[in-house]
């Protein structure tokens, strides 16, 4: 991908979001800020609300209450792909590949609402550059790739959408530890070439040595806010996870 200037039109702002199951809030007025050109992490443990927060933001799961903006437009409750054709794309939690189709058939996938050919093209040559070893197995089947490469084919379809904002969540679930570090790896490096990013994550070492700036979920609720630096001295964040 292209290097670029980070776009203002990126910013995302959640404001009082409340969401639920059925009767039982899984999000109780949630306020979150996501900068343009930065990392955003949203830590918690599982059951805290992060998947739900991501499918508020694309309107997977409509709020009760609450808004969410993005570039200053209202996105709340708009249709997904709308979203998507807003400038937000997804990267979810356990890659979901499509297994019976090729490394160049999921990619495609990502580029669904592109019509110009020579544009696709494009974008897969610089997917491709991110990850020589998509390129190097674009007929294998995505479901016999190790679990790994298709967290690479999950990434690089979200990047064909050539997103303002990249949704990523639990990057590191189910990985090899080597995995793992290369995949924080590949976010570093796609918001150093200017897309914005929100990581949801649990792996929490990782996440804050790549992030700028984050929060900390916890039973719905916000309970902590913060650089990456404050949220590692924040007394609740460090008998949490640092022990």
């Amino acid at each position: 991908m292209q290097s670029r200037r980070p776009d203002e039109s990126s910013r995302l702002v959640v404001s009082g979001l409340t969401a639920a199951y059925g009767k039982a809030d899984v999000l109780t007025d949630v306020s979150i800020e996501v900068e343009p050109g930065e990392i955003t992490c949203i830590l918690g443990a599982n059951g805290a609300g992060k998947s739900t927060l991501i499918r508020a933001i694309l309107s997977l799961t409509p709020p009760r209450a609450g808004k969410v903006s993005f570039g200053g437009r209202d996105i709340t409750g708009l249709a997904t792909h709308l979203v998507n054709r807003a400038g937000i794309a997804c990267i979810p939690e356990g890659r979901k590949v499509f297994g019976r189709m090729t490394v160049l058939e999921n990619l495609r996938i990502g580029a669904f609402g592109i019509a110009d050919r020579a544009e696709v093209a494009r974008r897969m040559d610089e997917v491709f550059a991110i990850f020589p070893r998509l390129a190097e197995r674009r007929a294998q089947l995505g479901g016999t790739m190790s679990g790994g490469e298709q967290a690479m084919l999950s990434i690089g379809r979200g990047l064909m959408a050539a997103p303002k904002l990249l949704l990523i969540d639990e990057p590191s679930l189910g990985l090899s530890p080597l995995f793992v570090a290369e995949t924080f790896a590949v976010v570093k490096r796609i918001n150093e070439m200017g897309i914005t990013v929100l990581l949801v994550e649990q792996n929490v070492h990782q996440t804050l040595a790549v992030a700028h700036r984050g929060y900390v979920l916890a039973q719905g609720r916000v309970v902590a806010r913060g650089s990456t630096a404050e949220l590692k001295e924040d007394p609740e964040v460090k008998a949490a996870y640092f022990g």
